[in-house]
């Protein structure tokens, strides 16, 4: 619904700049710029370690033993944070709490996973940036902000009566109910409020919120010197983990990850204030500053194109690797 109605703009661009995969110039330090075949672990590497949860990466060359002896080193205590090294739109992200359900967790998925300590800091947002190369100063041009799926109780119904009532919550309930840590029998009390969810996608139940009347010149500041830091990324999304709007605007925050060109500007699936048709418009916008940014680094910075074959066996080699962890995945809980 989003993406094909602007194939034909992504097909003009293309033919301008004589190339079909002419984005993969646009971060020239990520690979294929961020397409979503890269690793986690790696393009973290580009981003200052104190903006960073702790984190360690298990392999299934690393022993289990091994990598609970680097998580002791590294002071991760449950809970933590396990997530693929190579994924998207929160694909088995999971919240661990013991380590019986880390072991579990690392035995079902044989493959690189992030294991990152547990932020605390109770906002979470989407900043979308990008800076033309050469210029001193970039854009925001978008804040989503997420609000985390949560039930307000009444003095008279249990938890899982008040999530069979949301109207969001409901579409969730088979997910929510496999979470080991909501007492659905528990009667809240009149206003008091439980977060169900922890992870910040749309998949676990995330409401997308258009934050961009937060932005400004203080905001855009602080994120090109942090651009400026990060060697060879021009587009794409930082999601934030921040404690109050004050302590962002002072650069206190810290980085969940780093997305390239699959990145979106997450603020207009807020359907409070953008319709369908102007979604499809920020789009465009979107991808006229990816199209630019790429023309430069490959004409002027010589930054070279990746090939469509190359390209083309990545992409293939990332839908196998998906549709195999889709086999695995039965939405095992993790206590």
């Amino acid at each position: 619904m989003f993406y094909i109605p602007n194939i034909p703009f992504a097909f003009y661009h293309a033919i301008k700049a004589r190339n079909l995969v002419f984005y993969t110039a646009v971060n020239p330090s990520i690979a294929n710029s961020g397409i979503g075949t890269e690793s986690k672990y790696e393009t973290q590497k580009l981003i200052p370690a104190h903006l960073l949860p702790s984190t360690v990466l298990h392999t299934p060359e690393n022993t289990i033993n091994e990598t609970l002896t680097k998580l002791k080193e590294k002071k991760i205590t449950f809970p933590m944070i396990a997530k693929p090294d190579i994924g998207f739109r929160g694909m088995l992200v999971q919240k661990i709490n013991s380590e019986t359900a880390l072991i579990d967790y690392l035995n079902k998925y044989p493959i690189n996973i992030l294991i990152q300590e547990f932020l605390t800091e109770p906002h979470e947002c989407g900043i979308f940036y990008h800076r033309f190369p050469g210029t001193h100063q970039g854009t925001i041009s978008s804040i989503t902000l997420k609000d985390f799926l949560t039930v307000v109780g009444d003095g008279q119904h249990s938890v899982l009566e008040l999530i069979e009532q949301h109207p969001r919550a409901q579409v969730y309930l088979d997910l929510l109910t496999k979470n080991n840590e909501i007492a659905f029998d528990t009667i809240l009390e009149i206003g008091e409020k439980l977060q169900l969810t922890e992870i910040g996608n749309h998949s676990k139940g995330t409401q997308f919120i258009n934050g961009n009347h937060l932005i400004n010149n203080k905001l855009e500041l602080i994120f090109t010197q942090l651009n400026k830091q990060i060697k060879g990324w021009y587009y794409g999304r930082l999601d934030i983990k921040y404690s109050s709007i004050e302590a962002l605007e002072q650069g206190q925050f810290k980085v969940l990850e780093l997305n390239g060109i699959l990145a979106e500007p997450t603020h207009m699936y807020d359907a409070n204030s953008y319709t369908y048709f102007k979604a499809l418009k920020e789009m465009r916008k979107h991808w006229k500053q990816l199209y630019l940014i790429a023309r430069y680094n490959h004409d002027v910075k010589k930054v070279p194109y990746r090939s469509v074959t190359g390209l083309l066996k990545d992409v293939r080699a990332l839908i196998i690797y998906t549709k195999s962890l889709a086999k695995l995945h039965q939405f095992t809980p993790y206590s």
